[in-house]
C-alpha cells in the first residue's frame, strides 16, 4: 500500500533502514530510479541525518550516510538551519554551526559528497585548493569561523555598554579548475561508498547496451558459463602487476559496471598481449570465454573454471569498430515535412560509411516497413546518437 500510494516516502524509509549496508543502498537506489523517483545527493540546505523526501517529491540523500559525518555534526547543521534559515555560503555555514560537533574531516567529506554544491559561488575543487602554503581554502574557512565564534562568545563590553565586535575578513575564494567527472565521482564513492551524481560508465551506455552480451554479475557463477563467450564493458578500479616464482608477469585487476565489481586474474601470453590496457580508470571492452578448470594430474580433480581473454579494447573505440548500421525507428503519425528535413540536415552533418535504415511502423494497423537508404551513408558517433536522443528518436545499432 505504502509503495503504491507514497512511493518516495516508502523508498526513503527503506533506504534509511539500510543506511549502513552499501549493497542494499545501491539496490534500493536502483529500484527507486526504476520507479521513476529521483534520488538526489546530500545537500547541506535540504538533507537530514537519514534519507528524506523534498518538496519536489525526490529522495534526498541523508548526511548521516557520509563517512566521518556523525550524528552530532548533522544535528547542529539541521538545528541551526531550522532556527535561522538556510545557509547562504560556506562562510555562513561555518560561522553559524557548532564547530566542536562538526570537525575538519566532516567538512571535507561533506564537500567531497557534493553537500556544498548548493553554494553557487564555489565548486568542490576550490575547497581543497591551496596557494602553495599547504593550507586549503576549507582549512582557512574553518580558522576564520573559529576566530569569529571566539570573538562572538568573548562578550567583551565597552565603556558604553555595547558589545565589541572585531570584523574578520572572509578568506579569498581561490580560482582553480573544477574536477572532471571521474575525479568527482571517485571522491563521492570514497566518502559514501557508491556513486551518487552519476556513474563513470554513463558516457558509454550506448556501447554497453548494444555491444555487450553480459555483465560483471555473471562472473559470480562461472560454472554456468562454461564454453560461453562473454563480451562486457566496465571501468578498471584497481590493478596489481606481479611476478611469479618463475619470473613471469601476471596481474589481478578489478572491473566495475552498473551491476557489480569483480576481480580478474590474467597470466602468460594474454597478460603480455593486453597488459597495456590494465590501468586504473581505463574504460575497457573485454571479450572472454569461460573454460573448464585444469585437471590435477595427481588427484584427478578438476579445478575451478578459468577465463580465456580473447581481446581487450577501449570502450571509446567500440562504436567505430563494431557499428555497421543505424536503424531509425519512426511512428508513421510522427512523420511530417519538418521532421524529414530536420533528420536530413542532421545526417548531412554526419556523413560517413555506415549504412542507414528506417523502420516505419503503425501501431494501430500493426504494420512495419523496412526502408534501406541507398545513397545516404552516415558516420555513427556519440555526437549523432546524442542528437537523436535529444530529439526522442528511437534507434538501434547493428
Amino acid at each position: 500500500y505504502l509503495k503504491a500510494h507514497y512511493p518516495a516516502e516508502y523508498m526513503a524509509a527503506v533506504l534509511s533502514n539500510n543506511m549502513n549496508d552499501i549493497k542494499q543502498v545501491t539496490f534500493f537506489m536502483e529500484e527507486a530510479k526504476r520507479m521513476k523517483i529521483k534520488v538526489l545527493g546530500p545537500d547541506i540546505n535540504e538533507s537530514y541525518y537519514k534519507f528524506s523526501v523534498n518538496k519536489g517529491n525526490a529522495i534526498r540523500f541523508g548526511m548521516g550516510a557520509v563517512k566521518g559525518v556523525g550524528y552530532g555534526a548533522v544535528k547542529t547543521i539541521v538545528s541551526e538551519r531550522k532556527n535561522n534559515g538556510q545557509f547562504r555560503s560556506i562562510f555562513d555555514l561555518a560561522k553559524r554551526i557548532d564547530l566542536r560537533a562538526a570537525n575538519k574531516k566532516a567538512f571535507e567529506n561533506l564537500a567531497n559528497s557534493g553537500s556544498f554544491d548548493c553554494f553557487t559561488n564555489t565548486h568542490r575543487a576550490q575547497y581543497f585548493h591551496h596557494e602553495g602554503d599547504g593550507i586549503t581554502f576549507l582549512e582557512k574557512t574553518l580558522k576564520y569561523a573559529h576566530k569569529y565564534q571566539d570573538n562572538k562568545n568573548s562578550s567583551q563590553v565597552s565603556l558604553f555598554g555595547e558589545s565589541s565586535s572585531i570584523q574578520f575578513p572572509e578568506p579569498e575564494i581561490p580560482q582553480c579548475n573544477s574536477w572532471g567527472a571521474m575525479e568527482k565521482l571517485a571522491r563521492e564513492r570514497e566518502v559514501v561508498g557508491i556513486y551518487i551524481s552519476g556513474h563513470p560508465l554513463d558516457d558509454f551506455k550506448i556501447e554497453m547496451q548494444n555491444f555487450c552480451n553480459g555483465t560483471i554479475s555473471l562472473f559470480e557463477n562461472l560454472e554456468s558459463l562454461i564454453n560461453k563467450e562473454i563480451t562486457f564493458g566496465g571501468v578498471i578500479n584497481d590493478v596489481e602487476h606481479r611476478i611469479s616464482r618463475h619470473g613471469k608477469g601476471w596481474a589481478t585487476f578489478s572491473v566495475e559496471d552498473y551491476t557489480n565489481n569483480y576481480e580478474f586474474k590474467i597470466f602468460g601470453e594474454e597478460y603480455l598481449k593486453f597488459r597495456h590496457f590494465l590501468m586504473p580508470n581505463n574504460f575497457v571492452y573485454i571479450r572472454t570465454i569461460v573454460r573448464e578448470g585444469w585437471v590435477n594430474r595427481e588427484t584427478g580433480k578438476k579445478g575451478v573454471p578459468r577465463l580465456q581473454f580473447n581481446n581487450f579494447q577501449l570502450l571509446h573505440d567500440v562504436i567505430n569498430a563494431y557499428a555497421k548500421k543505424l536503424s531509425i525507428q519512426l511512428r508513421i503519425s510522427d512523420i511530417n515535412e519538418h521532421s524529414i528535413y530536420e533528420l536530413n540536415d542532421l545526417f548531412k552533418i554526419h556523413i560517413g560509411n555506415h549504412l542507414l535504415n528506417f523502420v516505419i511502423y503503425d501501431d494501430e494497423d500493426n504494420i512495419k516497413v523496412n526502408l534501406n537508404s541507398r545513397k545516404q551513408k552516415i558516420k555513427i558517433s556519440q555526437e549523432l546518437l546524442s542528437e537523436l536522443d535529444s530529439k526522442n528518436i528511437f534507434y538501434k545499432l547493428n
